[in-house]
């Protein structure tokens, strides 16, 4: 169906001014999320580990209509939530055509449309706006100031209309009126100076806005959300306490709570369908280490944890993991790239980055945290997959003085064949899924991962010259005189 064009076609639709002009945008998601619950539809698609935590609290708050702050670090989908409220808008809104402020044909708030209105009659023309064009966000910095935020005396529009600056036609309204009928959401809100801070908050509670000294009554209909660090929101950190009371809910976001929720969300946002003409693989075990790695970080006490480990390490630690096995490949001419934990150490880069190292750590050294975090991960995963197995005869080749170092350029199949030679490596190779028959990438992976393993918990050594081989066997001591008694030292000879 056609949509009215102009007041008097939208006076007499479906549009009415009890569907229209009555209904607060806070009302309209409240009724269609209402809506979207009743048919069973998801909430928060791509949104994962927060349906018994997180997405309640959210649901609470948009039903009750107030106004929310989500509180968590770095790396916790909270910009992603606020970005999904859109979808529940309605497809479209009739508004004044031309109106900054997106003006309600029914009750407009700024005088140029109450103007026209008054002139054109039933002649007003009306513009459709999209759920897309609705939402506002703003990212809260020190230098963002009132004009950016609610608007400023623009002379140059004065000049142009011959009116005086006082009037309410000279104004160039900001971020915040623009977002008028709609969702404006402000990320790390205690960033904001103090001055804007309470600006907001007069706006949430009286619909006044003061621009230049000149108080404008403007009840906007908008719904204000924002997102804070926990560390900033307090009473010791940047936050006006009346603005803090003005806001309905606080809602806490978190990192995932077992590895399979980050490994689904680490696959839906990595790139790891590559466009190349070699077939790209990364393992199942190689997946866990890598999220495990993000799990080891979050635990250390080497790295700060007030400011987090992002959820965005294992997400860039994987498709740099996936890089590297795909260079390799192009590098020895493999016809398939599959990933190998070697190539999660090639990804430090993409790890050292996402977390702050508390004094102890700084004097460790990034990249050092990072390999000791990717070894206890790999030892994690390893006795995940390996409880109860019996690898004495894979140490006791490396004890009898075998080693493997194998040029970083060698081909998988060069690699397979130095891998076989190891005594009872293979058989362990079914327990991940990887048979004799499967590519000699795949093969190659598997076995590295469990000689990783064994490293892991110290069964065998590896080192950068020698790479992976055993501490050589103790020889037996002597038997003791069973003339001595026992507990005292045996006799030393003088001459």
């Amino acid at each position: 169906m056609s949509k009215p064009g102009n007041l008097g076609e939208l006076r007499r639709s479906s549009w009415t001014e009890e569907r229209v002009g009555l209904r607060s945008v806070r009302q309209e998601l409240r009724e269609n999320l209402l809506c979207k619950m009743e048919k069973g539809e998801a909430l928060f698609p791509g949104l994962h580990g927060y349906d018994d935590t997180v997405v309640p609290q959210i649901v609470n708050a948009l039903l009750s209509r107030h106004h929310f702050i989500l509180l968590g670090l770095r790396g916790q989908a909270k910009s992603r939530i606020l970005r999904a409220l859109a979808h529940f808008l309605d497809p479209q809104i009739p508004v004044v055509a031309g109106c900054e402020i997106h003006d309600n044909p029914y009750r407009p708030l700024c005088r140029a449309c109450r103007e026209k209105i008054s002139a054109e009659g039933d002649a007003t023309p009306i513009e459709w706006l999209g759920r897309d064009a609705r939402y506002v966000e703003k990212l809260a910095t020190p230098d963002v100031t009132i004009a950016d935020m609610i608007g400023d005396v623009d002379p140059i529009k004065a000049a142009r209309s011959g009116k005086n600056l006082s009037d309410e036609l000279t104004i160039h309204y900001g971020l915040l009126p623009r977002a008028n009928r709609g969702i404006f959401a402000i990320n790390e809100l205690p960033d904001l100076a103090g001055k804007i801070q309470v600006g907001l908050f007069n706006i949430m509670q009286e619909g006044d806005v003061q621009i230049k000294g000149y108080p404008v009554r403007m009840a906007l209909d908008v719904l204000l959300v924002f997102t804070a660090n926990p560390e900033d929101y307090t009473a010791r950190g940047k936050i006006v306490t009346p603005l803090k009371d003005r806001i309905g809910s606080e809602i806490r976001t978190h990192y995932p709570a077992t590895a399979a929720e980050g490994m689904s969300i680490t696959a839906q946002e990595s790139w790891t369908d590559r466009d190349s003409t070699r077939r790209a693989e990364v393992p199942g075990y190689i997946r866990e280490i890598v999220e495990e790695v993000a799990f080891q970080a979050r635990e250390d006490k080497r790295i700060d944890r007030r400011s987090g480990v992002s959820q965005r390490l294992p997400i860039s630690a994987l498709e740099n993991v996936l890089s590297s096995a795909e260079q390799r490949s192009v590098r020895s001419r493999d016809s398939s790239a599959v990933a190998r934990v070697a190539d999660i150490y090639a990804a430090i880069p993409a790890m050292t980055g996402k977390f702050e190292l508390e004094y102890e750590g700084e004097l460790r050294g990034a990249e050092n945290i990072a390999r000791e975090l990717i070894r206890a991960a790999t030892g994690k995963t390893f006795s995940k997959y390996f409880t109860g197995a019996n690898f004495q005869p894979v140490v006791q080749w490396f004890e009898m003085g075998g080693e493997l170092k194998i040029p970083a350029n060698a081909s998988s199949s060069e690699m397979l064949a130095q891998l076989k030679k190891i005594e009872g490596l293979f058989e362990h190779l079914k327990t991940l899924e990887v048979g004799p028959k499967d590519a000699a990438a795949a093969q190659t992976s598997a076995a590295e991962f469990i000689l990783e393993g064994l490293w892991a918990h110290k069964r065998i050594n590896r080192s950068e010259e020698r790479g992976f081989f055993g501490e050589a066997r103790k020889n037996t001591p002597e038997p003791r005189d069973p003339k001595e008694p026992a507990g005292r030292l045996p006799r030393r000879q003088f001459n």
